[in-house]
């Protein structure tokens, strides 16, 4: 084959690495590329803000376990790609990020939409480049691929000068990716796994604390096969929900600032916490000089710098959480003093005393049959899709409502921004989920002040014939913050009262969508169950109690058995 450009190599390469979808916004430094892209297979997905292209990338890569993708321009294009790029590399969420540049010759100068995106991403990126030389053009992009899926993924940004886009080249071979400085160790070495093994043996009251790793190693099987075979509870993190089975008996349901009492006071009393695919944050751990003060800590993560970062650990294994799962559950299949049915027995105080936590403080409500609760919402939402939708959600009490009301008993089916908490990301990430599986129902809960950080990729939703549910929990504040205002501000609600907020019926149908409300309890269920049947993005705007607070809660600072109540 002759020569190419370097636009048609980056399509070609991005075909190698199995890209079917991209998310883009187009500008002068990547017409090019957007030229190119035209004639490929690449659904090439048009974006109305580049905050969302990012967002949707990130929810696309999220429930399909592949490498999302997003195109921005150069200058404010980039720059408005930050938070995404940021929520991404927060959460360990595989990207390559494509960004236009000014022409070589004019980088430094000051040039009409000029920014050094490489330096403002450095510190929220896995890695990023700026390609300097053609030849270097397409190896760069293949490594960008490796470094973005392989050990912790993250993030990867790709800066790309127009001028060499245009470029003409000779498309390289494929040849085995090495790169030196970067090595991820993906095999547990075998004495960890065997002190690790020992200590859960000798284990009373032992916890199984499970995080996004745990589904970014697709190893939710390995750990349902331990936590089984050795019949340890389970508690997640907001990241790790659906890493194993939200409804099953061993689950004790999310732990953490607005985590169950059951989890909080079990890993307060556990004897061995065992930390798979976590990273000890301080939405966990609250008060650090009291986290899991009566337990030894084993902790299984393929990022070495994530272990004793935050909490000292005792028997630590830095592997992919798959194999690391694995060696354990082959080490107690051949260990032959090992007996399930004795280990459950071992246990069965441990139980007992979980069972009378969750007795005595149970995940609830009051619910009013005069107004509509917002666990209510997501009770029916679960109970009327089965728990089978993909559920995204914005940032705030709605995301925790979801995380604490919704049985989430399969990986990659909540899709959320956990580590950096951003308003605007459940719809965009919403369209980017139901562009990766266009045949199942895609739900964003949010609230109506998040909702409106990136609302106009409604129009995006139509475009691209997503038919996403939106679930509005519409209680006329920015509700989180106001909660705290509630309790720690003698209710002085400063900037939290949303006074003007629009008609998001009327705005759903201007978009083409289609626009629900419901006002009373009686009304949930028939505008749930008639947005199902929509093959149309619908909008359903839920007037809920409007000082309903999220519990329960541990205050900043306090130890996370200091839990405010129901």
């Amino acid at each position: 084959m002759g020569k190419i450009s370097g636009s048609q190599a980056i399509v070609k390469c991005l075909q190698e690495e199995g890209v079917k979808t991209i998310f883009g916004y187009p500008g002068g430094a990547v017409l090019d590329l957007f030229d190119a892209l035209m004639d490929s297979e690449i659904t090439n997905v048009l974006v109305r803000h580049e905050q969302g292209a990012v967002h949707a990338a990130d929810g696309f890569a999220r429930v399909s376990g592949e490498v999302g993708v997003a195109l921005l321009t150069s200058g404010p294009g980039a720059t408005n790609g930050v938070t995404g790029i940021a929520t991404a590399y927060m959460d360990s969420i595989p990207l390559v990020i494509l960004t236009g540049q000014v022409p070589r010759a004019l980088i430094g100068n000051d040039a009409f939409q000029e920014v050094d995106i490489v330096g403002i991403t450095r510190p929220c990126t896995k890695h990023n480049y700026l390609v300097n030389d053609v030849d270097d053009l397409v190896p760069t992009l293949r490594e960008a691929f490796h470094i973005a899926r392989t050990g912790r993924p993250g993030p990867v940004l790709v800066d790309l000068p127009k001028d060499l886009v245009a470029t003409k080249l000779l498309y390289p071979e494929k040849t085995p990716i090495h790169i030196s400085s970067y090595q991820p160790n993906f095999n547990p070495h075998p004495v960890q796994v065997e002190k690790a093994c020992h200590r859960i043996l000798q284990a009373k009251r032992p916890v199984l604390y499970v995080g996004g790793g745990v589904i970014s190693a697709n190893a939710s099987e390995e750990l349902t096969t331990l936590a089984e075979k050795l019949s340890i509870p389970v508690t997640m993190t907001l990241m790790g929900l659906g890493s194993y089975p939200g409804s099953h008996r061993l689950s004790m349901g999310m732990l953490g600032m607005h985590g169950t009492y059951t989890a909080n006071m079990a890993v307060a009393e556990c004897d061995l916490l065992i930390a798979v695919g976590a990273r000890f944050d301080d939405r966990v751990t609250g008060k650090l000089s009291d986290f899991a003060t009566k337990a030894d800590i084993i902790h299984i993560d393929i990022d070495p710098t994530s272990i004793s970062k935050n909490v000292k650990v005792d028997i630590p294994i830095v592997a992919d959480c798959r194999n690391a799962l694995t060696a354990l559950n082959q080490w107690f299949a051949r260990e032959k003093s090992f007996n399930p049915t004795e280990q459950a027995e071992k246990l069965a105080p441990w139980f007992a005393v979980i069972a009378g936590w969750t007795a005595k403080h149970p995940l609830g409500y009051r619910d009013d049959n005069q107004v509509i609760k917002p666990q209510y919402v997501i009770e029916t939402l679960h109970r009327l899709t089965e728990g089978k939708a993909i559920i995204t959600t914005e940032v705030g009490q709605n995301q925790m409502w979801a995380a604490q009301f919704h049985k989430f008993d399969y990986p990659r089916h909540f899709v959320t921004s956990g580590g950096l908490g951003t308003m605007g990301f459940g719809l965009p990430a919403a369209i980017g989920a139901q562009m990766a599986f266009p045949e199942r129902t895609v739900i964003d809960i949010a609230g109506d002040g998040s909702i409106q950080m990136n609302i106009q990729e409604l129009a995006t939703a139509r475009q691209f014939k997503c038919p996403v549910k939106i679930a509005i929990l519409n209680n006329g504040y920015l509700g989180m913050v106001r909660q705290w205002q509630e309790l720690f501000y003698n209710k002085r609600y400063a900037s939290t009262v949303m006074n003007v907020v629009p008609d998001f019926v009327e705005l759903a149908k201007a978009y083409g969508a289609v626009g629900l409300r419901a006002t009373t309890r009686q009304e949930v269920e028939p505008v749930i169950r008639e947005a199902l049947a929509t093959a149309n993005v619908v909008i359903m705007d839920f007037r809920i109690e409007q000082e309903e607070g999220v519990y329960p809660m541990v205050p900043a600072g306090k130890a996370t058995t200091e839990m405010l109540l129901v």
